[in-house]
């Protein structure tokens, strides 16, 4: 049976395997007695060999401007930041694996492409490969197609450095993931150093228990949302790149609403840095709000405080402030406790550290293994997910 591609074959498989049983003969063993065939992709010739190469990434794939000398450092990334620059100093000596999570537009690769551009500038002969899962998918499949893996096996299991980008995309793909794991098994036990990137801890990720122990082996690091101040250094020295002032007022004032997405910064800039070239002039705060209206959000981030988070979290749990603050391991206190850590971490735009030690000296580990503990119970407890439903509610009243 010809299929155009080897994912709709694993589709079929997966599917549709007990209806095509009536139709086609079975195997003794239970299998389809069918073979598949990727059909083969007719390409149009291009007039050149050689495809013109992007302005804004190098001949390793790297973009220009993902250097460190270019990351904006500010408390919600200076760890992080901190752990990818001793990664890259020293490949496979320092964290071996680095695990690096966050949301969305948030730097995560702009920091494993800094690691690919300074181990490429201090470290020429290290082999390295940038590779997004999609891009490691690909290359699996091609070999696949063209029986030539053990090559492909070689080339990867031989690089002194592997920057993986995106491995949430490895879900629910196991053939892949198989392949995967066993590259990164072979690469830790050589002391190569492998970088991976996710917008997931790896304990959220829907991948198999063998694979998410050993991402855990090293360091995971989450980047998280940077702070006021941090977004305005960005928007400074994004405009400063493009040869355009922005006022304190300005930067500010788009700072404040747009919160939790670097890009969306970048995006911005772009705008008023165009239209003031274009009308060859200052870009006002009004101005400014008429071209990014629909960018902008108008409801300012209402600024939580732990006060008020501990205090819902004692009336909806019906225990006392400063039982949460302590040490009691009681049942009830110590949910009570995880809770709170957990919205902590969710709405306030501090450091990890920073909020820890708000609840008695604990520290920036114990909060973040509260965190994973409520973000996990969260998907089967009901009654916990109304709890918290409960106290968001009282605190935007």
């Amino acid at each position: 049976m010809e299929v155009p591609n080897i994912f709709v074959r694993e589709y079929l498989l997966d599917n549709y395997k007990s209806d095509m049983e009536i139709f086609f003969p079975v195997k003794d063993d239970g299998n389809l007695a069918i073979n598949f065939v990727i059909k083969e992709q007719k390409k149009p010739k291009l007039k050149s060999h050689i495809l013109p190469q992007s302005i804004n990434q190098d001949d390793n794939g790297f973009n220009l401007q993902y250097t460190f000398e270019n990351f904006i450092e500010g408390p919600s990334n200076q760890f992080v930041k901190s752990a990818a620059l001793g990664v890259a100093q020293r490949p496979g000596k320092s964290f071996n694996p680095l695990f690096i999570h966050g949301g969305v537009g948030l730097g995560k690769t702009h920091l494993l492409h800094g690691i690919g551009h300074f181990i490429k500038n201090h470290s020429k002969k290290q082999s390295l490969k940038c590779v997004t899962t999609e891009g490691f998918i690909n290359d699996l499949v091609f070999n696949l197609k063209n029986k030539s893996v053990d090559r492909m096996k070689r080339f990867y299991r031989n690089l002194d450095v592997l920057l993986v980008d995106d491995i949430q995309f490895l879900q629910d793909r196991l053939n892949f993931e198989e392949e995967f794991c066993n590259t990164f098994e072979s690469l830790i036990n050589q002391n190569k150093q492998i970088v991976i990137v996710s917008d997931k801890p790896p304990a959220q990720l829907k991948l198999s228990q063998r694979l998410i122990a050993r991402m855990e082996w090293g360091l995971v690091a989450h980047i998280e949302i940077p702070d006021l101040e941090t977004r305005v250094a960005i928007l400074k020295h994004k405009a400063q790149y493009k040869n355009f002032s922005i006022s304190d007022e300005v930067a500010f004032f788009i700072a404040e609403r747009i919160f939790s997405n670097v890009r969306q910064l970048e995006g911005a800039i772009n705008r008023i840095a165009a239209y003031s070239r274009l009308i060859n002039g200052e870009i006002t705060k009004d101005l400014a709000e008429n071209l990014l209206h629909e960018m902008l959000n108008f409801s300012p981030q209402k600024k939580v405080s732990l006060e008020s988070i501990l205090k819902n979290v004692g009336t909806v749990f019906e225990v006392k402030v400063s039982d949460i603050k302590g040490e009691s391991r009681l049942k009830n206190i110590a949910q009570a406790r995880q809770v709170a850590m957990f919205l902590a971490k969710e709405l306030i735009q501090e450091s990890l550290q920073k909020l820890a030690l708000s609840f008695g000296g604990k520290t920036h580990s114990t909060l973040l293994h509260a965190w994973k503990k409520i973000s996990n119970e969260l998907e089967n407890n009901l009654i916990l997910s109304r709890q918290i439903e409960m106290i968001k509610k009282n605190l935007d009243s």
